[in-house]
């Protein structure tokens, strides 16, 4: 049996893997007869030789191809035609032993133009799953359904913060239900309040809605939301971090969308989520390269007073809020 498990969502492919890891049996013999070949260096004739050995003391055995058929579509691509090497895999793959199980792991999507693909979809002993990345319902429905498969509730509210401010991050999410699950302790529903309190991302959305009050000068905004995190036991020296990474971000997006650079190259430039991305350009409307460099400067200024200890972290903190609120001459005018 041979399978093509493909696409970019990590976790839901890591996931199906270790379910045929499990089917092997006994760990200790299932690790024995496991072989993991660089399917970016393998030979035709290393991956036949993995795949014709004998099981030891067992009845199968696992043999797992990272990336093979990606290289192999990008050295087709270069000549424009089959490559030897497909056409003696398509060619071993119709023989491959009863006692085998053959799986190729890819990270992205194999067109089903691809010569394994086709084979896996026909042959009666072959097995495609695409892994594609969660959205919308279907990404709601999975953390429900994760955290009931853990054994626990969630609200629907709940659902709706983790699936917005954590989006398809499958692996993440994951570590996110697990510590949710702990501090509820099954004694009630994961509500929004709790996704609020203990999730990073959501602590850095309101770090998001401190900025954005910033840029209206609403100080007594920036000021309430500060405090709000405050009375949540989120640390001064956080706080400040996470205020001035948001500055950092708003000058690097604001510079190279200058440059000419759009949404998603800025994201893959700076290596930040799109949702960050886009919040940084947003929120870099109301604040001149001149403005932010000054603000950037106090934060800094205030980061050494709270290190130094020249000033205690809440009066450092409120005071640095009025003074960022405070600043003339924003600009509503587009970057």
């Amino acid at each position: 049996m041979f399978y093509l498990l493909h696409g970019e969502d990590e976790f839901r492919r890591s996931e199906a893997l270790a379910q045929m890891k499990k089917k092997m049996g006994d760990p200790a013999m299932a690790d024995l007869n496991t072989v993991i070949l660089d399917g970016r260096k393998v030979t035709l004739g290393e991956l036949i030789h993995a795949c014709d050995a004998v099981p030891f003391l067992a009845d199968r055995r696992l043999v797992i191809v990272r990336g093979l058929l990606a290289r192999l579509e990008s050295e087709r691509g270069k000549r424009g035609e089959e490559t030897d090497f497909e056409r003696g895999l398509v060619d071993y793959l119709q023989r491959l032993p009863e006692t085998t199980r053959l799986v190729f792991l890819e990270d992205e999507s194999i067109g089903e133009d691809n010569p394994i693909h086709q084979l896996a979809l026909a042959h009666e002993r072959g097995y495609v799953k695409e892994f594609k990345p969660l959205q919308g319902g279907h990404l709601r429905r999975w953390i429900a359904q994760r955290v009931e498969k853990k054994g626990g509730q969630i609200l629907p509210s709940a659902v709706e913060e983790l699936a917005a401010f954590i989006g398809n991050n499958l692996r993440l999410l994951d570590q996110e239900i697990d510590k949710l699950m702990a501090y509820v302790n099954g004694a009630r529903p994961i509500n929004t309040e709790d996704v609020r309190l203990l999730v990073s991302y959501v602590q850095e959305a309101n770090i998001f809605e401190m900025v954005d009050a910033l840029g209206r000068r609403d100080g007594e905004r920036a000021i309430e939301i500060l405090h709000e995190l405050l009375d949540r036991d989120v640390a001064p020296p956080y706080l400040l971090y996470m205020i001035t990474r948001q500055f950092r971000i708003m000058l690097q997006v604001k510079e190279l969308a200058r440059r000419g650079m759009g949404r998603r190259e800025i994201s893959e430039a700076l290596k930040l989520r799109q949702f960050i991305v886009d919040k940084g350009l947003r929120q870099a409307r109301n604040f001149s390269f001149e403005q932010l460099e000054v603000a950037y400067r106090k934060l800094l200024k205030t980061d050494i007073a709270l290190k130094t200890g020249r000033m205690e972290p809440v009066l450092a903190l409120d005071m640095l809020i009025v003074e960022l609120s405070g600043e003339e001459g924003a600009t509503s005018a587009e970057i």
